[in-house]
């Protein structure tokens, strides 16, 4: 990106259209083609995207840095900024600046099985490393994806990930807290209700990742060291509390951490002890 990390970079709309009624998948592109190549980030990274006279809020990648030229968001409508962002159509320019905060640590994942779980809107950051490990199959070990909605029409990215479980190299699980429809045909429940179905789980050699509602993180990482997997093997992003991106407005900050410097990243070993973390 830009080397001055204060200065927006104008990207171009070039894909919007809803995943569910209030969040949208925006993919966008740097106006050069040059610079679209050179775009570099990792998979729990976020990006600062403004509007000129409106302002500006952070976001979670969820495009993956294996499928260069492109970034995506999947953005809830929630506020004045997003509601104008709402408002964009395609070929419209915004800016971007980032990325920022740490991301997950891939090298460290490297021939290592991964346990994906994630909750509602954590689908958006989540989804680029399950796509990054997707598209560097060879370097790791099993994965499993475990992702809960409250219902089938809040799934983000439905469709695609019900395609993705016709792949034979990824254990993948989808369910709802309810179905309304009488046509959804994979689980109801509770995602934690999902952990049955992991079997012969190393956990010495085995990585969790979570991201979701605050209220889901206790339920899930209590699920996960049920499984033995070491305290600093669990990883969670906690994008919810991110702000500038620079640590300059105090907004992130909980005790001695700034969430958008220090994370969105973290290990269940670095925040157990803070309860107002999760």
């Amino acid at each position: 990106m830009a080397n001055n990390v204060y200065l927006p970079e104008p990207m171009r709309i070039v894909r919007r259209y809803d995943l569910i009624d209030d969040v949208r998948f925006f993919q966008v592109r740097p106006l050069e083609m040059e610079r679209a190549l050179q775009l570099n980030y990792l998979p729990g990274q976020f990006m600062m995207v403004s509007l000129a006279g409106v302002g500006e809020a952070p976001f979670s990648i969820s495009s993956t840095p294996s499928r260069p030229g492109l970034l995506e968001f999947g953005i809830r409508k929630v506020g004045i900024i997003t509601e104008e962002l709402f408002k964009l159509k395609e070929n419209e320019v915004i800016g971007v600046r980032g990325p920022f905060g740490n991301g997950f640590p891939i090298d460290k994942f490297e021939k290592k099985d991964l346990i994906i779980v994630v909750g509602g809107l954590g689908a958006v950051p989540l989804r680029s490393l399950l796509l990054y490990t997707l598209d560097n199959r060879d370097r790791f070990g099993r994965i499993f994806f475990l992702y809960g909605a409250r219902r089938p029409a809040e799934m983000l990215f439905r469709r695609e990930f019900m395609e993705l479980k016709s792949r034979e190299d990824l254990h993948s699980m989808l369910t709802v807290d309810k179905d309304d429809t009488g046509r959804w045909t994979e689980q109801v429940g509770l995602v934690t209700a999902l952990f049955k179905n992991l079997k012969d789980i190393d956990p010495q050699n085995t990585y969790a990742t979570v991201c979701g509602p605050p209220v889901m993180y206790k339920f899930v990482i209590d699920e996960i060291i049920k499984l033995g997997i070491p305290k600093h093997q669990i990883l969670m992003t906690l994008e919810r509390r991110m702000h500038c991106g620079v640590g300059k407005c105090g907004h992130c900050v909980i005790g001695s951490i700034y969430t958008c410097m220090d994370g969105p990243v973290f290990s269940y070993w670095d925040v157990m002890h803070m309860k107002d973390l999760i």
